[in-house]
Formats: structure tokens, sequence, C-alpha cells
């Protein structure tokens, strides 16, 4: 592992979804030691435990409403605050509003830090229709295949269990595009926020996953590699 003298980095990942954030997430935890922290997960363990937070995240998620923002961002100050992360963190699905951005600065500001690079993996639109809608997933192990990219060695079958490939219930055009717009809504604004902090960079999220992760890495300050 190549890195920097002083400690770890403190990034977040931003993308629009299907440009390969959970691949790329992968890759940066992997190569620089740090904790991927992820939202969705801290939710569910969060309810799974059955935490205070956790309880009231369930009861909302139940009646099929939004997680607000205060409540995400109570449950990121108790993640934050563990000393696992103290080495540095990749946040991966937070901030995704102005609000949430708000509360990170906050959180970072009374420990005297700030963020070193949020990550912006940029892909076409056409693209990441193509790659959505082309995604196959196992009904029986959840192995993922894609019509284009990651075929497998019989249509339709599984190379793992031999279930059936089916198209995820979001993974189609409406749907699609509903995720999109949702994303240029609330997240892509913190992208000109971030820029104007100094903080941005933007990756072509095309090409080779491991080229991807390569112009990550070149865009971090003082990585060694």
């Amino acid at each position: 592992m190549s890195g920097r003298a002083g400690g770890g980095w403190r990034l977040v990942l931003f993308g629009a979804p299907g440009v390969g954030k959970g691949t790329q997430a992968q890759a940066i935890r992997t190569r620089l030691g740090l904790v991927h922290v992820a939202t969705g997960d801290m939710l569910r363990a969060a309810m799974q435990a059955g935490t205070a937070l956790g309880l009231q995240a369930r009861a909302i998620v139940e009646r099929g409403g939004l997680v607000p923002d205060a409540l995400v961002g109570a449950m990121m100050t108790e993640r934050l605050a563990q000393p696992d992360v103290a080495g540095g963190f990749l946040l991966d699905g937070f901030p995704r509003t102005a609000v949430q951005a708000d509360l990170l600065d906050g959180l970072l500001a009374g420990r005297g830090q700030r963020l070193d690079r949020v990550i912006n993996i940029a892909v076409p639109e056409p693209e990441i229709l193509e790659r959505l809608t082309g995604r196959r997933m196992c009904s029986g192990c959840g192995a993922s295949y894609h019509v284009r990219d990651l075929r497998p060695r019989v249509e339709g079958r599984c190379d793992v269990c031999g279930g059936s490939l089916q198209q995820r219930a979001d993974d189609t055009v409406e749907a699609i595009a509903h995720r999109l717009g949702v994303y240029q809504a609330e997240t892509a604004p913190l992208v000109t926020r971030y820029e104007r902090a100094g903080v941005l960079l933007t990756v072509d999220g095309r090409g080779r996953p491991e080229e991807v992760t390569r112009r990550i890495l070149a865009g971090l300050p003082g990585w060694d590699a």
C-alpha cells in the first residue's frame, strides 16, 4: 500500500446510479486502508441491532417514508465518533443533500478536520442507461451479470447456481430515469459546492474498473503510487 505521511484521507464518494461507486469503494478501501462508511449499510445495521436511532429509522421505513436528514446525520455523528475511522474514512451515500453537507461540515469543523477530497465519478447518461438496463441478477444466489459486459455461459442461467437471471425492478428505463432525476435534484448541486471549496475531484468513470481506480488515486493529495 502506498500513501502519504500523517495518516489517512477523509473522502466522500459521489456519482449517479450506475457509475460504479460500489466497485470503486471496494478498490479505494483496499488500496488506502480506509474504513468504508456506506449510509445504506449503516442504516440497515442500526435497524437490525435495534438501536434507538435504528428503531426510529425502521418506523419511518416501514411506513414507506424516507429517513430524514436529521436522523441520518445523528447516525453519521455516532459512526464517525468510533475509533476505527480515526485513520481515515470513505463516505458513500452521505452527504446526499445540502442539509447533510452542512451537518458533515459542522461535525468535521468541531474536530478541527476537513474533507481531503470529494470524488465525483462521472459517466454520460446514455452509458449509465446501457449499464443499468443491461444488468441481470440471479434469482437464486444474487450473482450479477450484464448482457453486454458479463454474459453467463448459458443464456438466462447463472454460472454459479443455475438460477434464472432477471432484471431488477429498479433497472427499467422508467425507474432509472426517476433515480437519475432524484440525484440531479438533490445530490448533483453538491458537486458545485465542493468544487467551490476546492476539494472536488471529478473522474471519468468509463473504461475498465482498474483504470478508473488509477485516475482516482492520481488525484488524491500527496498520493505516492
